[in-house]
């Protein structure tokens, strides 16, 4: 069970864990008690990208907040370091709108952003749709033998969405679908499908 914005409220089960990267000291208070407040446990918090990545190691969050522009590590260098060592869903927080900037947070394993200045009311449904994606990627790539491979699944997975929205029409929700079912009836892993869409032009018929 969740509250109306998505934090748990299961007796006995246990928030969801969160540590937070955001080098202006107030906004990231601002977001610690809105996280507090929904129901999120604050494990960690810092300022600097290099300790984001070592409290994550450390802490072993469920959710990861990074911003962009941070000192030590930029947040997309963290996010790269963090999505290659670490099962944990990555939000990044970024002042700059540019597609570009979101396009390389999302290669370097982000799963969902936020763009400042941000309502409160956005913050949860964020930070639920990276833990929506990553519980996603973590099914259909469970195959895969290390955090990397997995990393690598879940990017040519996306990259054949993104083909199949863009040329096909489709949804994400119905682009997903046709990855899934194209995946049981042909006994393929989902990014092999998804390589056949990429490579070989596979299509819904």
């Amino acid at each position: 069970m969740t509250d109306s914005r998505g934090a748990s409220t299961v007796p006995g089960v246990p928030p969801v864990r969160v540590v937070l990267a955001e080098d202006e000291a107030i906004i990231r208070l601002d977001l610690k008690e809105t996280l507090i407040d929904e129901g999120y446990d604050v494990v960690g918090d810092t300022g600097r990208g290099d300790r984001a990545v070592e409290l994550v190691a450390e802490l072993d969050p469920d959710v990861v907040i990074l911003d962009i522009k941070m000192p030590g590590l930029d947040g997309i260098e963290a996010a790269s370091r963090i999505a290659d060592s670490h099962d944990t869903a990555v939000v990044i927080l970024t002042a700059f709108s540019q597609r570009d900037l979101i396009d390389r947070a999302v290669e370097a394993g982000a799963l969902a952003y936020l763009v400042k200045p941000f309502q409160r009311s956005e913050l949860v449904p964020a930070v639920e749709v990276a833990r929506a994606r990553h519980r996603e990627m973590r099914a259909l790539t469970d195959q895969a033998q290390t955090l990397t491979d997995r990393l690598e699944a879940r990017k040519v997975i996306d990259r054949a969405k993104g083909v199949l929205l863009d040329e096909v029409g489709l949804s994400e929700k119905e682009a997903f679908r046709f990855l899934q079912t194209s995946s049981m009836s042909g006994r393929q892993t989902m990014a092999d499908v998804a390589r056949s869409v990429i490579d070989e032009g596979l299509r819904p018929s």
